[in-house]
């Protein structure tokens, strides 16, 4: 009996002492990066926009791989499944923390399946409407929501996401029913927003300040706790209505026992680089903020995200996807 404890506690230490010296030499060959969403998209391009820096401070090269399909189910089951050695992350979007709530059968957990590395970025939604819109701000807005409810339509790029999510969470702390649109996609939405069909819509602030500027919709509030950056004159919805927040994101994970001296590397060495002049220029013209907060922070961001969310899917009544 006391050969076979020692002969296992003989294991473990040499499996922990592997660990250690594998993230002593890491990293030793090229990184893959699983982006689970279609080239061309938010989380793609801010991969794109800071993977060359890093690669470069990190001395390998970084493989970005689009696994797109299912909300980004797909690609982040596979970096779920992944070995946990530090040389495959995923990169996932705001929609990480809705599919729990959306997807009746997943088979990974957003949070306990990973280790969180760091929130790359941020893009703010702001709340739109037509720039002959009667209502000229919040508060005229929730007055009108509360006069006439469930008559102020609202456009999404369809059924779960992130944009109809964030008109459901503003319904449920207004407390009065917003009518939801779905479209196959963000800019046909939008486009009704412009032609005033719709009243109202979330969108990624780089779509719409364009439309902003150019006076063809108003914002009337930012989904952010506070101001963005790319347009400090619009207040945040959450200084009227307290603890308001929506924004799509990105950020990294690893899978689940990557050796946290991996998972601190790539957090330090990812705000380094969105430090960079360079790379905030590039991430500006999507729209992105960068944050590039520490695991811990990121971690606990995602479970009240995930929470928040089941929340508000539960309360609108949105029905799974099977």
């Amino acid at each position: 009996m006391f050969s076979r404890l020692l002969a296992s506690a003989v294991c473990v230490t040499c499996a922990f002492a592997s660990f250690n010296a594998a993230a002593d030499t890491w990293p030793g060959k090229p990184i893959k990066f699983l982006v689970p969403f279609a080239a061309g998209g938010v989380a793609d391009v801010v991969t794109r926009a800071i993977t060359p820096k890093l690669s470069e401070a990190l001395g390998q090269p970084i493989v970005i791989e689009n696994k797109g399909g299912a909300g980004g189910t797909i690609g982040t089951s596979l970096g779920a499944k992944a070995a946990p050695d530090g040389y495959t992350f995923v990169v996932p979007a705001a929609s990480h923390t809705t599919t729990p709530s959306l997807y009746s059968k997943l088979d990974f957990d957003p949070v306990k399946d990973f280790s969180a590395v760091t929130l790359i970025a941020s893009v703010p939604y702001l709340l739109v409407v037509p720039a002959g819109s009667p209502i000229r701000s919040l508060n005229e807005f929730i007055a009108a929501a509360k006069a006439r409810p469930g008559t102020l339509a609202y456009g999404s790029a369809g059924n779960g996401s992130s944009n109809h999510l964030a008109g459901e969470l503003l319904a449920s702390q207004i407390g009065a029913p917003l009518l939801h649109v779905p479209y196959k996609g963000s800019a046909p939405a939008l486009v009704d927003v412009l032609g005033g069909q719709l009243a109202f819509m979330f969108d990624t602030i780089n779509t719409s300040q364009q439309h902003i500027k150019g006076g063809k919709l108003r914002a009337l509030g930012v989904g952010t706790t506070r101001p963005s950056t790319l347009m400090p004159e619009v207040a945040p919805i959450a200084d009227t209505l307290p603890g308001f927040e929506a924004a799509t994101w990105v950020g990294l994970l690893a899978p689940a026992g990557t050796p946290k001296e991996i998972v601190n590397r790539m957090q330090q060495e990812i705000a380094k680089v969105l430090r960079s002049p360079e790379v905030q220029e590039k991430l500006s013209t999507s729209g992105a903020e960068p944050v590039g907060n520490t695991p811990e922070q990121f971690g606990a961001y995602l479970a009240s995200e995930v929470a928040k969310w089941d929340r508000v899917v539960k309360q609108a009544k949105i029905a799974p996807v099977q």
